[in-house]
């Protein structure tokens, strides 16, 4: 059967695991009896980039360009011409006798990032740590190759994301407009190629582009312009995570000299509409939440009411004819909870949709996907995971909740345990007080190895401000019932939050230290603050002691908002030693360093007491007894 729609996920986006959108959408349309097939431009971009024949090509480029970056590259261009097949295959494939060889001395080119290798780190004995190591050793190796590639051939690219940097709070199309008037870079080139054959052979009505972040933006319009410029009678969708939040006030018509439709919020509904109007058995005013052009100016369609399809109504999501052969496990840093996102097959899957809290302020909680909660049950959901391991081959499954509810987990470890359905999970959470001993034990118990959850900035008074919910010794003692049950914690860290001070800074950083030190998290990262304008601090700023300065709004994209904060501290500049700190404590090293240590500038000592989270826990065992 011809495919109606052809779903694409441009580069780039995780290299492990396929993403999920493109799955749900096609579940429900052939329940609908709509034909869909789904292709993952990104990892079949990036397969076809590292080859032998692809890096001859783009040495060759290089040379023509008269670009002469990372020379020890260039120099050894023959052993990286010789190698990356193989090293590629082994990221695939992870079998011990590839792992032998990649670690034989001289089989790999020691360039500039594989000549610094971390030689202390500990792997395990055995089989595992051989093919871990080979793993890491294989990763710095491909990331030499993209160091190269970005440097000398195409400033755009990199591992998860494509020309991000000018689809990043892109008030106005001109930049993005310009740059798709000049010619294709070999990159692109080569995913041209790809998604020729893929249209060719498929014929769709209509190709769809998940556009989950900035970084996928620029691709989507490179390959909607080559369908249009080749394939004219072929219809363009965009829709997904960036149009969500960033194309919400669209009034600029030139974005539909390459597509028809954007869709926003959950893609079902305006979907199928799209369908049904291209077979002409509904007018254009029928369609929802969509935009096209009409009088050469932008018009939001939307027909209430809107056609909802309730989560717990779904169908499973369907990742058959995905190829999960190709995709590729990274092990950049060896953390073994920061590893997962690089690291393993995880099929992707929610439990609820939206948030049951939405409200923190710094958070987009006026958009459908956080605002609008809903729930399903257990028993769905099992049936759900029980077609997608038989779908896939994969039992990892990673739930990609804003929030995952504490009493759906229950009721889902409970059915996962009763039903024997033997998976391995990991979700995002809240630090919230339900998330006991014994409900951590039966998550350890139906599988659950990991959760991450926003501890933003660790100071009291922030995170009453950002109405988090938690307290810090709440925090403690729920990252601890995680770590007695051996399921690893990760912690979502911010600074540069509005009125944020400098000794808040570095007491939030201390605090940080005491619970790494006392394994109650495993693992962190620092995301610096941004004000976005769906956010309840975007909308009045006012009220968190900020004024907003900018972008002036072109017409384009409207998301991150500059702003000045008079009462906090300089944030940019503790970026570096917050992160070198970080670094540390995930290596489980400099835990006795004083807080100057990390930075180049005088800052104040910690003004807590070094064992406040000792305390907290102390008191955590005398309420048990």
């Amino acid at each position: 059967m011809q495919s109606k729609i052809l779903f694409i996920t441009p580069p780039f986006t995780q290299l492990n695991t396929a993403y999920p959108a493109p799955a749900y959408l096609k579940g429900f349309l052939e329940e609908h009896d709509i034909a869909v097939h789904t292709c993952d431009l990104s990892i079949e971009l990036f397969t076809e980039i590292f080859t032998g024949d692809f890096l001859r090509a783009m040495f060759k480029e290089a040379q023509a360009l008269k670009h002469f970056d990372y020379p020890e590259v260039r120099r050894m261009k023959a052993k990286y011409i010789q190698c990356v097949d193989v090293v590629i295959s082994f990221l695939q494939k992870q079998d011990l006798a590839t792992a032998h060889k990649i670690l034989a001395p001289n089989f790999l080119p020691m360039g500039h990032r594989l000549s610094k290798v971390n030689t202390t780190i500990k792997w395990d004995a055995g089989e595992i740590g051989i093919i871990d190591k080979a793993k890491h050793y294989g990763t710095l190796f491909i990331e030499e190759i993209g160091d190269f590639i970005q440097a000398n051939v195409d400033e755009f690219f990199a591992f998860t994301k494509y020309a991000e940097q000018i689809a990043t709070s892109a008030s106005s199309f001109n930049e993005i407009d310009e740059f798709l008037s000049f010619q294709p870079t070999l990159i692109e080139e080569k995913m041209l190629d790809i998604l020729m054959e893929k249209v060719k052979t498929e014929q769709p009505l209509i190709v769809c582009f998940t556009i989950p972040f900035p970084g996928n933006l620029f691709a989507a319009l490179r390959c909607a312009q080559f369908t249009k410029q080749f394939f004219p009678t072929i219809k363009i969708a965009f829709g997904g995570g960036y149009c969500n939040t960033e194309l919400r006030s669209l009034t600029d018509p030139r974005i539909f000299e390459f597509v028809d439709f954007i869709s926003l919020d959950d893609g079902e509904g305006p979907l199928l509409k799209m369908v049904q109007y291209l077979e002409g058995t509904i007018s254009i005013n029928d369609l929802e939440r969509t935009y096209v052009l009409e009088n050469d100016a932008v018009v939001y369609k939307n027909k209430f009411p809107n056609t909802i399809y309730h989560h717990r109504n779904l169908p499973a999501p369907d990742y058959s004819g995905l190829p999960f052969d190709k995709y590729v496990s990274f092990l950049d840093v060896v953390n073994p909870m920061h590893r997962m996102w690089t690291d393993a097959r995880w099929n992707k899957m929610t439990i609820s949709h939206g948030c049951y809290w939405k409200q923190c302020s710094f958070c987009d909680v006026s958009l459908d996907y956080i605002g609008n909660y809903q729930n399903t049950t257990a028993e769905d959901l099992v049936n759900k995971i029980e077609k997608i391991v038989k779908d896939t081959g994969i039992t990892g499954f990673h739930f990609v909740d804003e929030a995952a509810p504490p009493k759906m987990l229950r009721a889902l470890a409970n059915a996962l345990i009763e039903r024997n359905v033997k998976i391995t999970w990991w979700t995002n959470i809240r630090f919230e007080k339900t998330f006991s001993f014994e409900l951590c034990e039966l998550m350890a118990k139906s599988g659950c190895i990991a959760v991450t959850g926003g501890l933003e900035v660790a100071s009291d008074r922030l995170l009453a401000k950002m109405k988090k919910g938690v307290d810090i010794a709440q925090v403690t003692r729920v990252t601890h019932n995680f770590f007695e049950n051996n399921i690893m914690v990760h912690a979502y860290l911010m600074y540069g939050f509005p009125t944020q001070t400098e000794q808040e800074t570095i007491d939030s950083l201390d605090v940080v230290r005491q619970l790494f030190e006392r394994n109650c998290i495993q693992s962190a990262y620092w995301h610096q603050f941004t004000t976005t304008v769906h956010s309840p601090i975007g909308k009045n700023p006012q009220d968190f002691g900020i004024t907003i300065t900018g972008p002036i709004f072109e017409g384009f994209a409207q998301n991150d908002l500059y702003h000045e904060d008079p009462q906090g501290a300089d944030h940019p500049k503790y970026t570096k030693g917050l992160n070198l700190a970080l670094h540390n404590y995930l290596n489980k090293t400099g835990f006795d360093k004083k807080m100057q240590h990390w930075f180049e500038f005088p800052v104040p000592g910690t003004s807590q007491p070094n064992g406040m989270i000792e305390g907290f826990l102390v008191e955590e065992i005398g309420i048990r007894q």
